[in-house]
């Protein structure tokens, strides 16, 4: 699922959020790299889903858009990559009209339906977006929210212009995997990888995006259980999501033994249409797979390992698929336990 989808629901858009949390050394990386007047050009913003990467790559470009001379005073003297949200970049950024700014992300197709992958034609767009000389004059950006959903075409595309970038480009690749980029991708950016949130960070950025107090026992009770994610601890505040989290991790720790009727409640517990319910289930299997991945007894033991990681790349497709076509809930859990069922048993 993409970066996008961090902080939808009840939180503002990425390129509408102007309070930010945690992340101050990704931050000051970022702004002392513009300082110095030889930012590199692209940069690969990588960690968990729902951790602010997106935020991050919006705010990164507010502040290049608002100030495009990184030696001018108010440059050199930031300490943060805070703007006055009245500057009329920031204003244009956050109603999608800045011409210097272009996002890549997943689209509908003319059935209005979400696509599972972001197309080389939109990713080709990026050949006259920097080409051109006409539309802006200064800094070009583009985020790519996120890199993961690159289908192969579209992600070659991408690489020509990350080979032989034009003067004054800037790229913000968003990755919830970047270990999984293209390594020809990676081999051209900086890496800017993020971690989890504190619970505290988390339980101030729900609030602000909840219009919650701090002391809102569910939202507590939220963000303590959202693995330093404030995406994750919004959906949580939907007491069903909190459940149905809980349920898949009691049949997820019993794998590789299975339980059909305990899958299909589950399966009944996710109904067409509520998408919250299905990122919860999809988000949880995801953070048994990394944990589990991390496990010391898998190290060392690759046919294992390539079975889970190809068991990854299956469930991220399959989910994908499942929600921009909204199909029925109860096929993917049936397929997603087995497939971890498969490859978690034996050696």
């Amino acid at each position: 699922m993409s970066e996008r989808s961090d902080d939808e629901g009840a939180a503002p858009l990425p390129r509408e959020t102007r309070l930010f949390f945690g992340h101050a050394a990704a931050e000051a990386t970022l702004l002392a790299a513009y300082k110095s007047g030889h930012i590199p050009h692209a940069w690969l913003i990588g960690g968990a889903q729902g951790i602010g990467k997106a935020t991050l790559a919006y705010r990164m470009a507010k502040f290049v858009l608002a100030n495009s001379d990184p030696r001018a005073p108010d440059v050199q003297n930031a300490s943060r990559l805070d703007v006055d949200p009245d500057n009329s970049a920031v204003r244009k950024v956050i109603a999608g009209s800045h011409g210097g700014l272009l996002t890549l992300e997943r689209s509908v197709n003319d059935k209005g339906v979400m696509r599972s992958v972001i197309t080389v034609d939109e990713s080709r767009e990026t050949i006259p977006f920097f080409g051109s000389t006409a539309a802006v004059a200064g800094w070009r950006i583009c985020i790519v929210d996120t890199v993961d959903e690159l289908n192969a075409n579209a992600a070659n595309a991408l690489l020509k212009i990350l080979e032989e970038p034009p003067p004054q480009s800037l790229f913000l690749l968003i990755s919830n995997a970047p270990s999984r980029v293209l390594a020809t991708i990676q081999s051209r950016c900086r890496k800017l990888m993020l971690r989890p949130l504190s619970e505290t960070d988390v339980l101030h950025a729900a609030a602000q995006a909840s219009q919650r107090a701090e002391t809102d026992a569910a939202l507590r009770e939220a963000a303590a259980n959202a693995d330093g994610s404030v995406a994750r601890a919004l959906a949580l505040l939907d007491g069903n999501a909190l459940g149905l989290q809980q349920r898949t991790s009691a049949l997820l720790d019993s794998l590789p033994r299975v339980d059909p009727r305990a899958l299909h409640a589950l399966g009944d517990a996710l109904p067409l249409n509520d998408r919250v319910a299905l990122r919860a289930f999809v988000d949880t299997v995801e953070r048994w797979l990394t944990a589990h991945l991390r496990e010391p007894d898998l190290q060392g033991n690759l046919p294992r390992l390539a079975r889970l990681a190809l068991v990854w790349e299956k469930i991220n497709q399959t989910a994908r698929e499942t929600e921009a076509f909204n199909l029925e809930r109860k096929p993917l859990v049936f397929s997603i336990f087995g497939l971890l069922a498969e490859a978690t048993s034996g050696s």
